[in-house]
């Protein structure tokens, strides 16, 4: 026999399941297969202008945030001239095929036009970690192209 409480345990357990069903994907659980995707940084522009001695070319500058555990895509910047400063926390760094290092607050490094960043990390799995990044690009490039998964 069912009590009134089973009951209606089973059917407040029906009308979640439906709605967590009938909900828009973004508002959905993750799935089990993108739970072992790492999550991934977020770019905030602050300024972007033209240069104005410098024909054709654009400085812009931007927060990047990686959340504990956060990887960047392989990636380049194209055309760019890259400068970035370590605002918080610690990034792991990797550039063409020179060797890795890990860089703290306070730290900086410059990429060169056409450099394949290969690997970008929060190497902290419970803190965030924070880039002030400065592009020197050609107008209209994107700042940053990932690489074909």
């Amino acid at each position: 026999m069912i009590t009134p409480r089973l009951a209606c345990g089973m059917v407040a357990a029906g009308l979640l399941a439906t709605a967590a069903g009938c909900a828009p994907a973004a508002e959905r659980a993750p799935a089990a297969s993108s739970r072992s995707t790492p999550p991934s940084e977020t770019l905030s522009p602050l300024v972007q202008t033209a240069l104005p001695n410098v024909a054709g070319k654009t400085f812009t500058s931007a927060i990047v945030t990686f959340p504990p555990g956060a990887r960047a895509v392989p990636h380049r910047h194209g055309a760019a001239f890259v400068y970035a400063y370590v605002l918080d926390g610690t990034v792991a760094s990797r550039l063409d095929d020179a060797p890795g290092r890990t860089y703290r607050q306070g730290e900086d490094w410059v990429e060169q036009p056409g450099a394949h960043h290969v690997l970008t990390e929060n190497t902290s799995r419970t803190e965030p970690a924070k880039l002030l990044v400065v592009f020197i690009s050609d107008t209209g490039d994107k700042l940053k192209v990932d690489d074909p998964r």
